[in-house]
């Protein structure tokens, strides 16, 4: 039996990863995530003045909370509609921020050209996780800070990743899951000889009921939006059921509107001396 690993094709499966990321609105519902932002600044102690990169940036939350703490912010995403929609809501509050189209996995940027890196929820989902992990430690500064939020594989969004993963077609051979990004043991993996504190939290899904979150998320989040998209009718029923059966084995709300917490973790890693 042959013990070759198996490498997956990641251009291809990042043109399908965009297909899926620039298809409904995801600025609907990444709005709503702000506040994992906010706090993740606060957790990298960020200053005033400090050079920082958002990475898959999306439209803008870790983005924005850096520049209202008076940050040189340049906001990245490989998809081209979401820098957009972070544009429009720097804009709105005037907030000089400079916004570049990038790939995670190919920054373009020289060593050591930023203080801080940031990314919420954006960086665990690409696919060559090798690659983006040395991209992000690369061009930051020695003893400088890389602040990630990434969602665990055994959170609501972890499980619901799962779930729609199982009405999917088959991922790519060798192709490893975003949520392993959540797991403590990975991360240090990824991020050899920097300083790690990782930290479990939540972020609160607030909506009107287990129907008014999958109305949202259908249209609006790619990943579900695009699965339903291509499901025959007694799929995305069975797909609808199995997602409102989660939403409401999770649901703290008691009845009267949903509360969903969603696990993550909350990452700070101090970059090694050169």
């Amino acid at each position: 039996m042959s013990t070759e690993t198996l490498v997956p094709d990641y251009q291809s499966v990042k043109q399908r990863q965009h297909a899926v990321w620039a298809s409904g609105d995801y600025a609907v519902i990444g709005s709503t995530l702000q506040i994992v932002g906010e706090e993740l600044c606060e957790a990298v102690d960020l200053r005033a003045g400090s050079r920082v990169l958002d990475v898959a940036a999306g439209n803008g939350n870790a983005t924005l909370a850096a520049a209202r703490r008076f940050a040189r912010v340049t906001s990245t995403d490989y998809v081209p509609a979401l820098l957009a929609r972070g544009k429009e809501r720097a804009d709105a509050e005037r907030l000089a921020v400079s916004f570049r189209e990038a790939d995670a996995e190919a920054l373009p940027f020289d060593d050591g050209s930023y203080d801080v890196a940031l990314s919420t929820f954006g960086v665990m989902f690409a696919p060559d996780q090798q690659r983006a992990a040395a991209e992000l430690a690369r061009v930051v500064v020695p003893g400088g800070r890389i602040g990630l939020a990434n969602w665990t594989p055994e959170g609501f969004i972890g499980q619901l990743l799962g779930l729609v993963g199982r009405y999917a077609p088959p991922p790519a051979p060798g192709l490893r899951p975003p949520t392993r990004w959540g797991s403590e043991a990975v991360l240090r993996d990824l991020f050899p000889g920097h300083s790690l504190e990782i930290r479990p939290k939540s972020f609160v899904f607030r909506y009107r009921s287990p129907e008014h979150w999958l109305e949202v998320f259908e249209r609006c989040y790619g990943p579900t939006h695009k699965i339903f998209a291509a499901l025959e009718p007694d799929r995305r029923d069975a797909l609808a059921r199995d997602i409102l059966d989660l939403l409401r084995r999770h649901d703290r709300g008691g009845g009267g509107s949903l509360v969903v917490p969603g696990e993550y973790l909350e990452v700070v890693i101090t970059t090694k001396a050169a």
